[in-house]
Order: C-alpha cells, then structure tokens, then sequence
C-alpha cells in the first residue's frame, strides 16, 4: 500500500470518505518530510494544516516558564493524524510546540481547501464535525487519564495507542508523556514485563 493508499485507507476509517470522496481532496494533499527535531507548528502561532502520518513520531509539549522543563502534551504516531486541533479548528494560536521526535513524513492539506472540501460535500463536512469530536474525545481523554487512572494504566493506554513508540522515542518522552518520573517508567516495564 502506497502512502496515498494509506491515507484513503484512514480517511474511510475515521470518517467513512469513499474513494470518490477522497478523489475530490487529491489535489489538496502534500507530502513533506521533517528531520528530527523540526517543528510541524510552534507555540504562538496558528497550526494551518491538517496531516496524515506516514512514518514517524511526532509530540506536542509545553515549556513550565519557571523551571524551562518540557511537559509533552500529546504523542502522533505512523498511520495517525498530527494537528493542533483546537489551533487548527479554531485558527487561533497555538498553546504549544508540535515537533518531530523521529525523522518523519507526512501528507497534509491546509485549512482552506479543507474549508473548500466542507463546502462541495456533506461528507466532508461529516470529516470536519469528526474531527472536531475527535479533538475533544483526545483531550477528555488525557484528562480523565491524569484522574481516574493509575501511572500503569497510563502506560498500557500508551502502549495500546503507539505500539511502536519504544523502538523510537527516548524513554525520557515517553515518562513525560505518562506525568511520572523515569524510574517510576522502569518499575512499571518491568512489573508488566514479569507478568
């Protein structure tokens, strides 16, 4: 499967956008590739497009003004979306960094033609209305997780979310990720390891 295959594959999944369908956004979407490090939006300004992963990992994160530790926010994974949805859904400036924690690709299309899209189609209207649930279900999410759940349901959460995450991303991400201290990453791997 191609990477144009994969993201028609995902748009059917999440939204349920047919080939024809998908056939009216092709001329809108665009590859790009990040080198790790690179930024795919920066605090302060507005997240103007919308992208499908194809390989790679990206993470949003926050920096505490008084002590300059990095909080990471969200992870986006291979086969995934990355956006600052309410950035993105709102065109307001962003709250946080968006950056490339692997080398990465990505096929995005902008705010406008999806607008465009919004007009010429109801299903792509329904991939907007979903798109907005989807930001608030991962944000609910995140939170309902600092609160109903233990660091190790956090963790296996993750684990079910970004399969591949710990080939690619320095454990020190990841226990930002989950709120806990490195140590307690470890503990937690290898207590679920033993069982």
């Amino acid at each position: 499967m191609d990477e144009i295959e994969k993201l028609a594959y995902a748009l059917n999944h999440f939204a349920g956008l047919t080939e024809d369908d998908f056939k009216l956004s092709s001329e809108f979407w665009l590859p790009k590739l990040y080198k790790k490090g690179e930024f795919y939006n920066l605090r302060g300004t507005v997240c103007t497009y919308f992208g499908f992963i194809v390989e790679g990992v990206f993470r949003s994160y926050t920096i505490d003004e008084k002590t300059g530790e990095e909080k990471n926010v969200f992870l986006y994974s291979a086969n995934g979306f990355v956006v600052s949805f309410k950035s993105f859904i709102n065109q307001i400036p962003c709250d946080y960094h968006t950056q490339a924690l692997t080398d990465a690709g990505i096929i995005y299309i902008r705010y406008t033609d999806l607008l465009a899209l919004y007009q010429q189609s109801h299903r792509w209207e329904k991939f907007g209305r979903l798109l907005a649930q989807e930001a608030f279900n991962v944000t609910m999410t995140r939170i309902e997780g600092f609160l109903l759940k233990s660091p190790e349901e956090r963790y296996l959460d993750l684990v079910r979310q970004h399969p591949d995450i710990f080939n690619n991303v320095p454990l020190y991400h990841i226990s930002s990720y989950l709120g806990i201290q490195g140590p307690s990453l470890s503990r937690i791997r290898k207590r679920i390891s033993g069982k």
